[in-house]
């Protein structure tokens, strides 16, 4: 590997919060020294999440070994993931007569044909299907646990109890037509609507431009370039979706 000079889109101050987690974590180790200062570290681990290169591209690029980038690495998503919060945490302050908006989402994988389970005839690739609980404006709140491609919305959405946990709220959920039949306060559009009353129709279009925000949510995930194809182990990317969350946190309060 040649190493060569690259920039990364984050901001300064986002690699600065991080590289204070680690060292906050070397402190609880008693592990002061390492090869690279903790804010090498965290410039190595965002540039993974950021950029999906490769562990032999980022040792050639910071002068360490292949497995040392895989440790730093898992360990600043241990660090990061122990920040994101939980469904319960995430739905805090809402209440009846909130609303918020709820799909999935398909995060590639790099899978071989044979293993089915992972496989989305949706999207027509293989990956893991991660929910996504956005706010009115599109600002993601909670990023589920990823389950196998294949697994349908509704059923990833009762799985992780979003159904559940908004109706003992009383929330309002806004979601697409693969959400129909899920009952309680989820509301869908309706199928068929040219051929339905004009009310129906104009359901369907408010229903359409308040959902509308909630794509942001996608995009600022897909923003890490990391979830558009993922080479790692598929037990990974629970992790890895919910230090990405914990990083967008960050950058909102930054």
């Amino acid at each position: 590997m040649v190493p060569y000079s690259s920039t990364l889109d984050v901001p300064h101050e986002l690699v600065e919060h991080v590289s204070w987690l680690i060292y906050e974590r070397r402190r609880e180790l008693n592990s002061p020294w390492r090869r690279l200062g903790c804010f090498k570290q965290a410039l190595l681990a965002l540039a993974h999440l950021r950029k999906n290169e490769t562990f032999p591209q980022l040792a050639a690029g910071f002068g360490v070994s292949t497995t040392t980038a895989w440790r730093y690495v898992d360990e600043t998503l241990d660090v990061l993931a122990a920040w994101a919060p939980g469904l319960r945490e995430a739905l805090v302050g809402l209440g009846e007569g909130d609303f918020v908006i709820v799909d999935g989402t398909l995060v590639g994988t790099d899978r071989i044909a044979t293993d089915e389970p992972y496989y989305s005839m949706k999207h027509r690739r293989h990956g893991m299907n991660v929910q996504v609980i956005a706010s009115p404006d599109g600002t993601p709140l909670w990023f589920s646990p990823a389950l196998p491609g294949r697994t349908h919305d509704l059923t990833a959405a009762r799985a992780h109890g979003i159904v559940q946990a908004c109706l003992t709220r009383q929330i309002l959920v806004l979601a697409d037509r693969a959400y129909q039949g899920a009952g309680a306060t989820v509301r869908t559009p309706y199928y068929h609507h040219r051929i339905q009353p004009a009310h129906y129709q104009e359901f369907n279009r408010d229903h359409a431009r308040l959902r509308a925000p909630g794509e942001r949510a996608f995009a600022q995930l897909k923003s890490w370039h990391i979830t558009r194809r993922a080479r790692c182990s598929t037990n990974r990317l629970s992790r890895i979706t919910k230090a990405i969350h914990t990083l967008l946190t960050c950058s909102y309060q930054g």
